[in-house]
């Protein structure tokens, strides 16, 4: 069936529903009820209705019993003004997503605070150690030699002058990169 269709019943049944909870069902169990929303099937059988309740679990219990009698009422008034050729059995289920959603505030509202406590410790922390443990060289092709001719930030020992080929190794090691200087390609 057409979801266009489909959701236009839907809503047309919510209307229906919460005009003869206004005005026609005079059960004394009825508390303050809200349709939300009504979903029918694709094959507009059947029909779930939607509603929230103000008020206590006793109310919600005698709310729920009150609907449960008048759905034969509501559902052969949704036919005589639907029209259509089959109406569709009715169903009436609390609506949990305002709990829901209170319970998703409630926990933005931890995460907020505990947020907030984080930011406050923090405030007035200092670092352990160095405040800029990493070291900053200055700009590249900068490197000064100290009186013997080394470089300042390698050890003693390394380099071109000790056999390793300039590649930073230990003595004797085959660097990473000498395949490529021995006229292999990678594929």
């Amino acid at each position: 069936m057409n979801p266009a269709r489909t959701r236009k019943l839907g809503e047309r049944i919510a209307q229906i529903v919460a005009e003869m909870l206004e005005h026609r069902i005079k059960d004394p169990r009825l508390g303050f009820v809200t349709i939300t929303e009504a979903r029918v099937t694709g094959d507009l059988r059947e029909a779930t209705v939607f509603y929230t309740v103000y008020g206590s679990e006793t109310e919600q219990e005698g709310t729920a019993a009150a609907l449960a009698s008048a759905t034969g009422l509501i559902r052969s008034e949704v036919g005589r003004q639907t029209g259509i050729k089959h109406t569709p059995s009715i169903a009436f289920q609390l609506d949990k997503v305002p709990d829901t959603a209170a319970a998703i505030e409630d926990a933005v509202a931890r995460a907020r605070a505990a947020d907030a406590a984080v930011a406050a410790a923090r405030a007035g922390a200092v670092p352990a150690g160095d405040p800029d443990p990493y070291r900053t060289s200055g700009p590249p092709g900068d490197d000064e030699d100290d009186e013997d001719g080394e470089d300042e930030d390698r050890p003693a020992g390394t380099g071109a002058a000790n056999g390793t080929s300039g590649h930073g190794g230990q003595e004797g090691e085959i660097p990473a990169d000498a395949g490529r200087d021995a006229g292999y390609s990678p594929s």
